[in-house]
């Protein structure tokens, strides 16, 4: 259910990742940012309200850790699921290059 949320989240992002504007996980960090900051209305809120906690400093960098073990599950969950949808990116852009496409 939260990773179904993620999804649709980064899936709306997808035209700034293929243009190299952000990441994935930069994208993830914006979308908890987004929940956090926002009155919970349903379960995934409520959820990540309880289980996640953002910090980030004057200069952009940021961490994401769990409150608690599922936190960190649930964590590491959405970043491996941000990773593989970045790979999931460059394999489809690889699909039809050639060794001759990278050549100076």
């Amino acid at each position: 259910m939260i990773l179904q949320e993620f999804s649709k989240y980064l899936q709306s992002k997808n035209d700034e990742i293929l243009s190299g504007k952000i990441t994935a996980v930069k994208i993830l960090c914006d979308w908890i940012k987004y929940v956090i900051y926002k009155n919970p209305k349903n379960n995934v809120d409520k959820i990540v309200h309880k289980e996640i906690m953002l910090a980030q400093n004057k200069s952009g960098d940021f961490l994401i850790t769990g409150k608690s073990e599922s936190g960190r599950i649930l964590v590491k969950a959405l970043y491996n699921y941000a990773l593989s949808y970045e790979h999931y990116i460059m394999s489809k852009w690889l699909e039809n290059k050639t060794p001759d496409d990278f050549k100076k």
